[in-house]
């Protein structure tokens, strides 16, 4: 059954990756359509706007913390029913430090504050 789903998926995750090879490889004459702007307008400037790296920063913060609460939350309900050992717990303990010296580390290089 699962040799089925695996085969059925790889199937047709090829058919859309060539449906797509087969639409992009079409080439379009109109210049509106190469244009970075295809209001019709004239571009001014150039179409790369520079980006902050404080975003950068904030998403990547955002992407460690939601990936802890992902792990700290079976972590709780294990603790809450008594399904740990010791070792468990002396590696729950150690993630969450970890975690608090990066909070720490993150506060100290000012990455957690939005203005400078």
């Amino acid at each position: 059954m699962v040799l089925i789903s695996v085969v059925c998926s790889s199937i047709i995750s090829l058919v859309i990756f060539g449906l797509g090879l087969i639409i992009s490889s079409r080439k379009s004459d109109e210049k509106s359509l190469s244009s970075p702007f295809e209001c019709g307008f004239d571009p001014v400037g150039g179409s790369r706007v520079g980006f902050s790296l404080r975003f950068f920063l904030i998403m990547i913060v955002f992407v460690i913390f939601d990936f802890e609460t992902v792990l700290l939350i079976p972590s709780v309900l294990w603790l809450n029913e008594g399904l740990v050992s010791n070792w468990s717990m002396f590696c729950f303990i150690s993630f969450l430090m970890m975690l608090l010296i990066g909070v720490f580390f993150e506060l100290k290089e000012g990455a957690l504050q939005w203005k400078n």
